[in-house]
């Protein structure tokens, strides 16, 4: 498995993770559940209406925080907004309750992924797996 796999199926298990951005000095924290992997980069979307939007493009520094029991990944890089009609056509098909509602609004789903990543595996206080993607 590679390891921006290894990354993707972690958040997949725990279902919920957490978006962390600065706005000015102050850390933000987000949960998200959405992600999709698609030829090896893991992307994210979220509304460009949304302050973590307008935060994430602002300093695009990011660390994605997922907890499952004991172990944790802190997966952070540098937040690039894209415009990609596969990813946006996937989105679709795997949220359409929710797209179908960014439609009826007029709102706009942005799209980024994490490049110069890094990415640690914990179990509590022990670093299980370290790498960069």
């Amino acid at each position: 498995m590679s390891n921006i796999a290894k990354i993707s199926e972690f958040l997949s298990r725990t279902q919920t993770f957490y978006v962390l951005t600065t706005d000015g000095d102050q850390p933000k924290g987000r949960p998200f559940g959405m992600h999709l992997l698609i030829d090896d980069k893991i992307y994210f979307c979220c509304g460009t209406f949304k302050n973590v939007f307008k935060q994430l493009t602002a300093n695009p520094k990011v660390e994605i925080l997922a907890v499952d029991g004991t172990e944790f990944l802190r997966y952070d890089g540098i937040a690039t907004v894209v415009k990609n009609d596969t990813v946006q056509n996937i989105l679709r098909e795997k949220s359409s309750q929710i797209m179908a509602k960014y439609d009826e609004n007029g709102w706009e789903m942005g799209v980024f992924y994490l490049e110069n990543g890094h990415a640690e595996f914990r179990r509590m206080m022990e670093l299980v797996e370290e790498f960069d993607v």
